[in-house]
């Protein structure tokens, strides 16, 4: 006997109701474009364009704007989960063309799906540092963020009726079999406030004791975190040679400066988050030469900016440009110490950049030349 392919009317379930698909979809709306925004920012901290100004103060700006970007990011996965469910009974509907409108509709409908769930997933792999795939994640994850934010949009113009009608009408629940549509909305907010409590350690200090999910701690060398190590940047021979100097290049010329030079310039201690892109964070005591005085003694003036070349050969981020905004702050170091003790290897021995209100991708380790 043939099965009898289900209808749309047929879903009587409490959890396909409009109410539910706007209510769900207004929260998912809030988490992804908080998600978005916050990406955005890291990305033109990365890849400034002229027009960009980021300032070193407040130290726990970046910080926060990033554990926001993948806090958010966590809870929008139950969410979208939560509202496909609400709406997959649409798959049913007959026709399945109306119209060229609804045509468009539906196919602006799956590359939203597609976009977000590309978002979501390549993120949750990327904080936990796993790459199957063959493409450079920033660039793409950056591109098809701007497909998914734009299709959600257009599909929060084409909705806004229905949303509206959907959360100001009276509320009319009758019962029905299965979970009622409050106890499905309070299932979800349940599962989304479990998924960010669950994760929100690696950012938010006060969670570390319960987030089990959490993919950093203070438990690496020195009480912090290591995402690249000595080993695999393969630096190790050359950070340990007695022949290491620090390069540093003006208008004035070249000075080197061995590790005792550095040493015997004025120190400056300053406490200060390492946040990096994954979204963890995690605050330390730093003490080396502040920027403003390592310029100053290599005859320059601090408030330049500087490009940073570490000792790794290979690495993406084996150069970085630290701009004038962050080398007139004292607060930035050539850091030598860590929590009091000399820099241990896998965290940039001899010595490493540490700035207020940066990502960590762009805190060189391993410095081997600054050029004004």
């Amino acid at each position: 006997m043939k099965t009898p392919v289900p209808r749309e009317e047929h879903f009587k379930a409490a959890a396909h109701s409009e109410r539910v698909t706007a209510r769900i979809g207004l929260a998912l709306a809030v988490t992804f474009t908080t998600c978005f925004v916050t990406g955005l920012i890291s990305h033109l901290i990365q890849h400034p364009p002229g027009w960009f100004f980021w300032p070193s103060s407040p130290v726990w700006l970046y910080r926060v704007t990033q554990g926001a970007h993948v806090i958010s990011g966590i809870a929008s996965i139950p969410l979208l989960l939560a509202k496909l469910w609400s709406v997959y009974p649409k798959l049913f509907g007959r026709p399945l063309v109306k119209s060229l409108p609804h045509a468009i509709e539906r196919l602006s409908i799956l590359i939203l799906s597609a976009s977000a769930f590309f978002e979501l997933l390549t993120g949750l792999f990327n904080v936990a540092q796993n790459y199957p795939w063959n493409f450079y994640f920033p660039e793409v994850h950056y591109a098809v963020a701007w497909i998914a934010i734009g299709s959600i949009l257009v599909h929060i113009a084409v909705k806004l009726p229905i949303v509206r009608r959907a959360l100001t009408k009276v509320d009319d629940e009758q019962k029905t079999h299965g979970l009622s549509r409050r106890g499905f909305l309070r299932t979800t907010w349940l599962t989304t406030g479990v998924a960010v409590v669950a994760t929100a350690g690696a950012t938010v200090p006060f969670l570390r004791g319960v987030s089990t999910l959490s993919w950093r701690s203070d438990k690496g060398p020195q009480r912090l975190p290591v995402n690249r190590s000595a080993a695999g940047a393969a630096v190790i021979p050359a950070a340990l040679s007695p022949d290491w100097r620090l390069e540093v290049v003006s208008s004035k010329g070249t000075k080197r400066f061995s590790l005792a030079d550095l040493a015997a310039l004025p120190q400056t201690t300053a406490e200060l988050p390492i946040a990096c892109v994954e979204g963890w964070s995690q605050s330390a005591t730093w003490t080396g030469v502040s920027f403003p005085d390592l310029l100053k003694a290599a005859g320059s003036e601090p408030g330049r900016d500087v490009s940073i070349t570490s000792l790794e050969q290979n690495g993406i981020y084996a150069t970085s440009v630290l701009p004038g905004e962050h080398t007139e702050d004292p607060r930035t170091l050539l850091a030598l110490r860590l929590n009091g003790e000399v820099l241990d290897l896998d965290h940039g021995y001899p010595c490493r950049v540490i700035a207020p209100n940066r990502p960590g991708v762009l805190q060189t380790k391993w410095v081997s030349r600054v050029r004004v």
